[in-house]
């Protein structure tokens, strides 16, 4: 009876035994499995990461070689208008075209103003050429705006910058004129230098389009 009660024992603790080392396998491949599990959610996490860090590498190095286009591209643009404005610089040299030139300025910046009253203003080197065109400027406005009368005071206190001169630096003047109101309020900037800005301004795409391609933009 007592070897029997120890059999039976014996039998149960080898039960419990084995039960106990199935359920420790199973716990312990659970746990290996939630650690895999873990391990690969990690490395997909990281190569999320890597990846998204390599499209916004790719990003900031396309947009740098974008501005590096652009500024080569308005470096060039700037180049071309400082080439311009040299060649303005010229223009007052040839006198008879040049006091043709000041005179249809001046009559463009009446026709704009259309005031019976004026002040001209230029550079201290062009007063003598305004004051030669002036009249037959008056004349062509006069005519052309159909008015019976127009007066055009020239400032002789107060002119316009001169010529560039690399050995003075600072605001210059290519020549033209600038016609204000009596009281000044309205004003028109017929200088070269102006002419040249507006003529520019409108003809950049167009610059931009023939130098460069595309929609010029």
């Amino acid at each position: 009876m007592v070897r029997f009660i120890k059999q039976e024992a014996e039998e149960k603790a080898n039960e419990i035994a084995v039960s106990a080392e199935e359920e420790f396998n199973i716990e312990k491949l659970q746990i290996v499995e939630a650690e895999k599990r873990k391990i690969k959610q990690e490395y997909e996490r990281k190569e999320k990461q890597l990846e998204i860090r390599k499209r916004i590498d790719y990003s900031m190095q396309l947009n740098a070689s974008r501005l590096k286009v652009l500024q080569a591209q308005d470096d060039l643009v700037q180049g071309m208008k400082e080439a311009a404005e040299k060649q303005l610089a010229s223009v007052s040299h040839h006198h008879h075209s040049y006091r043709k030139l000041l005179k249809d300025l001046i009559v463009q910046a009446l026709l704009r103003l259309k005031e019976p009253s004026l002040l001209s203003r230029c550079r201290e080197s062009d007063v003598d050429h305004v004051c030669e065109v002036l009249e037959d400027a008056k004349n062509e406005y006069m005519e052309k705006a159909n008015v019976d009368h127009v007066h055009i005071h020239v400032d002789n206190q107060k002119f316009l910058p001169p010529a560039h001169d690399p050995k003075r630096p600072g605001h210059s003047c290519s020549g033209g004129v600038v016609l204000a109101s009596k009281d000044g309020r309205i004003v028109c900037e017929n200088t070269l230098d102006a002419r040249l800005g507006v003529v520019f301004k409108q003809k950049l795409p167009e610059i931009r389009r023939r130098l460069f391609g595309g929609t010029g933009a």
